[in-house]
């Protein structure tokens, strides 16, 4: 059973993901924190207590922006310990993912919180701390090939991939850029690689995935090699820059 803290700034939000996580059967007991100082005091304490101790906590759902110190902040900081809890961020903002990633977190959830949604931080969160299986793919289930299913706001949008011109690595998530926007999915960037490679996408470096039909230039300068992706350009690593150069040369 997973002991977790929440930390919000905003009571309505905070006492909503307190009674969402008490609600989980993995979940053993939900306390809430109003900002990241009064989180730090909470963890101290915990660390204090030790793993099996009546103060423990295992996983912090922890919102980003909040005044003084924020969650990044707090996150970083939990870094340093020796034991720290694990991390789940709780946001409205979609543009912290890499961060994210990179300080280890477990999950990245988007608000408005959704009951399934939580529920599938809850579980990842428990099979980390157990650590007795890897954690499974999670099957990306989509309405057709040609489109992709993203949610933003407890709204659910169908981006058709034509309109995709390219995909940056976020960590375990992608964004896909369109001419009108971009949108973030929880998908790697391996799994868009491998699924779109027969509709004209091609890797040119580990973080980029190109529709080649939406390159408008090639830039040859110094040695360096990139593409203008709309009013974009982007890099392409050298291991990629001659498979790209045969399929531009070859493109219709």
């Amino acid at each position: 059973m997973l002991r977790a803290l929440a930390v919000d700034d905003e009571r309505p939000t905070l006492e909503e993901l307190v009674y969402l996580l008490n609600a989980d059967p993995r979940v053993g007991t939900a306390e809430g924190a109003g900002d990241a100082t009064e989180a730090l005091r909470r963890i101290n304490r915990a660390l204090e207590s030790g793993p099996d101790g009546p103060d423990a906590i295992d996983v912090v759902f922890l919102d980003i922006q909040m005044p003084g110190l924020d969650g990044l902040d707090l996150a970083r900081l939990l870094t340093g310990f020796a034991r720290p809890p694990l991390v789940v961020f709780v946001t409205a903002h979609e543009d912290f993912a890499v961060q994210a990633f990179d300080l280890k977190a477990v999950d990245y959830v988007l608000k408005p919180v959704r009951r399934e949604r939580l529920a599938e931080a809850v579980r990842r969160a428990a099979e980390r701390r157990t650590a007795a299986v890897p954690a499974p793919r999670i099957p990306v289930h989509e309405p057709d090939p040609d489109h992709v299913t993203v949610e933003l706001g407890g709204v659910t949008r169908f981006v058709p991939v034509d309109e995709i011109t390219h995909v940056e690595a976020q960590g375990d998530y992608a964004r896909l850029h369109t001419d009108r926007g971009s949108h973030l999915v929880r998908i790697p960037l391996s799994t868009l690689e491998e699924r779109w490679r027969a509709r004209g996408f091609v890797r040119i470096h580990r973080r980029h995935l190109v529709a080649l039909r939406h390159i408008g230039e090639l830039r040859l300068d110094a040695g360096t090699v990139s593409v203008l992706v709309g009013t974009e350009e982007l890099q392409v690593s050298r291991r990629h820059a001659r498979e790209l150069r045969d399929l531009l040369m070859r493109r219709p």
